[in-house]
């Protein structure tokens, strides 16, 4: 199967004489050591570059294993995977006996592996802010390491530098290795970063009991360096300081005890004028579905793991999505709730993105107004004046709040500029003022007018066709790749996930068609069970094998997904059949 997924790239190099291809050289036999890979690569100098996949397998360096997965097929393509297997780097159980701390402790040791190698041919994916499980390091049970690199192999032109591929496999990669052994590290830096996100993943945890669907910690930096960098914002940038009203006090395995602002369930609106910081606050809470590196300025901005953010997205695919709540009566008298376009409205599909949201399981929905469709959000005395509600098939999003979360349970985190109409429906109302909060409830409710809530029906779950979500190409080779953030190739379709606003590390993406993949060739997705129920079974699945369920064989670096993107992928395939809806409770 490595071959058949070698990191998406179409099973570029594949052997035999299919398509007119040379084929590849036999593997070296024999003693495969150190000392003989170092052999035949000055052997190899000036060879052609395919004698390089006669390295494919494993080399025993004593301490670690090299295996070489897949060789590029010239110095213009695709970097080459090799897996470097440490069975015993001295990593003690208390750095990996629990999930989180096995987590971190792999984020930990990835960054320092990615430091290490920044002027070497060798590449290691150590992602961003955030830590989340991801192919390029893990722990595994008994403590040992596994490193997934990419690595350019030398070549002058078409022919191989043998002498610098020995440079970087047989002298660059072993001191690496000799790095990363635990006598070697920081191991007060390896714990506190570890802590930190104990702490993060506790505090989240304690949400639902405390009554909240968010936290922000006072002291927090929220504002970004720039647009384009995730890092914090050093100078100019104004500490978060909750207001008195909303300050919640917790108490932190590490950190001890904490303050800062909850946001309560129900409908809390973010308002203010311009520039002064509420798409940086609900950016914030996008984030906080992830635990932070230490120093990033958001470590204790948590959100409900189940948050998800909506938006409007023109042009996007639906197929058979239950939206009657939202949208009646259309001119040409399509069944609402069967819902199926493949040209969504503004207004349609962000009817669909909340839909799907529940389906998958969210409970928590932020909503900016500035990516939303307005004639979704509200519609003023003077246009229901003009256009009489026979004649209009939409419901606003402000007549379905309140009885989304009476009724369901479904809390929503609002920034709102430009209409009072919220101030009818919200519990909580927070004014950002140059980067400070101010709890203004009291004087909103003094603006509010009584609302007649429409109705809001749970929305019908929906079965997959299993067959219609097919990651192969017309050649049949599987065939699973990102373009940048903007379009997930899977097999023979391009997956636009542009408006997918939480995907945070380009690995999630391919993690994502990765997760496609095992939904059906693991049998969650099995023409059966509803798409909730066949993502539970995904979720416990990666829960207990972690990403490797999903990736094991793929030649590329990948990070796990949260199932809410999984969904929100499918749901863009433009190939995916649904067999049928069930009723279902929100």
């Amino acid at each position: 199967m490595a071959g058949r997924y070698g990191g998406g790239h179409g099973g570029r190099g594949g052997g035999g004489r299919a398509g007119g291809r040379r084929p590849e050289p036999e593997p070296v036999k024999g003693v495969r050591d150190d000392a003989r890979l170092s052999q035949e690569l000055r052997r190899m100098d000036g060879d052609s570059y395919g004698r390089y996949k006669s390295l494919k397998g494993d080399w025993d360096f004593g301490d670690f294993t090299l295996t070489v997965q897949r060789v590029q097929a010239d110095p213009f393509a695709p970097p080459s995977r090799i897996l470097v297997t440490v069975p015993d780097p001295g990593v003690p159980e208390s750095a990996w006996g629990d999930p989180v701390r096995r987590r971190a402790t792999a984020d930990f040791l990835g960054r320092r592996a990615g430091r290490l190698l920044h002027r070497s041919l060798l590449r290691v994916d150590t992602g961003g802010q955030e830590v989340i499980e991801r192919s390029s390091c893990r722990i595994t049970d008994g403590g040992g390491v596994e490193l997934r690199i990419g690595i350019d192999l030398p070549g002058r032109g078409r022919r191989i530098d043998g002498r610098a591929a020995e440079r970087e496999l047989c002298a660059t990669l072993p001191g690496l290795v000799d790095d990363l052994d635990w006598d070697e590290i920081d191991r007060d830096a390896a714990a506190a970063f570890a802590d930190s996100v104990v702490d993060t993943v506790a505090l989240r945890s304690r949400l639902a009991d405390l009554g909240l669907v968010a936290f922000v910690a006072d002291g927090a930096i929220l504002p970004r360096r720039s647009g384009v960098a995730d890092e914090p914002l050093t100078e100019g940038a104004v500490p978060f300081a909750s207001p008195a009203d909303l300050r919640v006090t917790v108490d932190l395995p590490h950190r001890g005890t904490v303050t800062g602002m909850g946001v309560p369930e129900g409908i809390t609106l973010i308002v203010g004028g311009g520039f002064h910081g509420k798409s940086t606050l609900l950016h914030a809470l996008e984030r906080g579905v992830h635990d932070h590196v230490p120093g990033d300025g958001r470590e204790l901005v948590v959100a409900r793991a189940d948050a998800v953010k909506i938006r409007a997205e023109e042009g996007r695919r639906v197929e058979r999505v239950d939206v009657g709540s939202f949208v009646r009566d259309l001119p040409t008298g399509a069944d609402t709730a069967d819902f199926r376009t493949d040209n969504a409205s503004g207004s349609t599909s962000q009817a669909a993105n909340i839909c799907e949201a529940l389906e998958a399981g969210s409970r928590t929905l932020l909503v900016d107004e500035d990516s939303t469709a307005t004639n979704l959000m509200i519609r003023d005395e003077r246009m229901q004046a003009l256009v009489h509600g026979d004649r209009e098939p939409l419901t606003p999003f402000v007549d379905l709040i309140r009885p989304l979360y009476r009724n369901h349970g479904v809390s929503t985190v609002l920034v709102m500029g430009g209409s009072g109409d919220y101030f009818d429906v919200a519990d909580h109302v927070i004014m950002m003022d140059a980067y400070h909060p101010h709890d203004v409830t009291e004087r909103a409710r003094k603006l509010s007018r009584d609302r007649i809530d429409a109705v809001f029906t749970a929305p019908r779950d929906r079965v997959i066709d299993p067959s219609s979500v097919d990651g192969t190409d017309a050649r049949g080779r599987g065939r699973i790749k990102r373009r940048d953030m903007d379009v997930l190739v899977f097999g023979d379709d391009d997956i636009d996930v542009r408006s997918i606003e939480q995907f945070v590390d380009p690995g999630q993406i391919v993690g994502a068609g990765l997760a496609l993949r095992a939904l059906v060739r693991d049998g969650h997705l099995d023409g059966r069970r509803t798409l909730a129920e066949a993502l539970d079974s995904l979720e416990s699945a990666l829960a207990e094998h972690g990403i490797i369920h999903v990736g094991a064989d793929f030649g590329g670096d990948h990070v796990l997904p949260r199932r809410h993107e999984v969904a929100a992928v499918l749901n863009r395939l433009r190939s995916l059949k649904v067999t049928e809806q069930r009723p279902r409770r929100v």
